[in-house]
């Protein structure tokens, strides 16, 4: 296996034409294609993977189930160490003890930041005297420092681990309702924004279309009659399928035919949705490949 090294330090996959060429040219010595353990291992073991995920286009197979197992443990765990240190760290353990976390896990914490944020925001800043530790994080006491709420999520979180106990498992199941609940109506606004009230004023916007300036200029005819039939499609395609959906009329006459275009857009749209991801798998697989003949067998030159 043979790359060369870069200036910056990466690397480049060269075939051994392309080396012994780059020998006659003289290159430079930390310029020439090296031997390195590390990336060769690597190479074969995402070769290995990527056939033996492509094994299974003839049959099921042992390879098969080792790639698959592996993906499964592997993605589990790289996630599972994402979470702690990206969400538990930083949103739950920094806030309840955060100089612990700033002499362990996270130097880059501001403590002075987080006393001023508790002074404004704190349930039982009546309580504690944020004003005196202002400017000096570090000699604030732990109470200063802590911020009450956020021993409501750590009670939750062990709440949902009691599921893994032999006994006491129904106590999982009131942090599982709150979550869900709260997740619903959280989800709810932001889903009548994006999918309700903003998809019904893009589908009414208005049919003269404005530059990005604001400013009015001399009217094109071809931009505004695209502009036009674009909207008038889109108005009409979307009335067409909700007419589909509207059962409280029998679909004979004026409404049946209505209807019947609706369904016509609704399959061009779903065959658009599904080409669109048949798309993106296909390039997926392409990547794959490209990445079999060029940084595995070399057999086609990078670029």
């Amino acid at each position: 296996e043979y790359y060369e090294v870069k200036p910056d330090g990466t690397t480049v996959s060269v075939t051994k034409a392309q080396y012994e060429r780059r020998v006659e040219l003289g290159e430079a010595a930390d310029e020439l294609p090296s031997f390195g353990l590390t990336r060769t291992l690597g190479l074969w073991v995402s070769a290995f993977f990527t056939l033996a995920m492509l094994s299974f286009l003839y049959r099921d197979n042992p390879f098969y189930k080792i790639a698959e197992h592996a993906f499964v443990g592997i993605s589990a765990a790289y996630w599972m160490v994402m979470a702690f240190w990206s969400t538990l760290v930083p949103n739950l353990f920094g806030k309840l003890w955060p100089r612990f976390i700033k002499g362990t896990a996270n130097s880059g914490l501001d403590l002075d930041q987080a006393v001023e944020d508790l002074s404004e925001n704190s349930p039982i800043r009546w309580l504690v005297d944020y004003q005196g530790a202002h400017g000096d994080g570090l000699g604030a006491s732990w109470l200063q420092l802590m911020d009450v709420w956020y021993w409501i999520p750590l009670g939750l979180g062990v709440m949902l681990l009691w599921r893994l106990a032999p006994k006491g498992q129904w106590i999982s199941r009131w942090a599982l309702a709150f979550i869900l609940g709260y997740t619903a109506g959280i989800r709810l606004v932001a889903h009548l924004a994006s999918d309700f009230v903003l998809q019904i004023s893009s589908t009414i916007s208005g049919f003269i279309p404005l530059p990005p300036d604001g400013v009015i200029a001399a009217p094109d005819f071809g931009q505004q009659f695209y502009f036009w039939m674009n909207n008038i499609i889109i108005l009409l395609g979307v009335l067409c399928g909700l007419t589909y959906f509207f059962f409280s009329l029998e679909h004979k006459g004026v409404v049946g035919k209505v209807s019947r275009v609706g369904i016509w857009v609704l399959m061009i749209t779903f065959g658009a949705g599904f080409g669109f991801t048949v798309m993106g798998r296909v390039a997926l697989l392409v990547g794959r490949f490209e990445f079999l003949v060029i940084d595995w067998l070399a057999v086609v030159p990078a670029g």
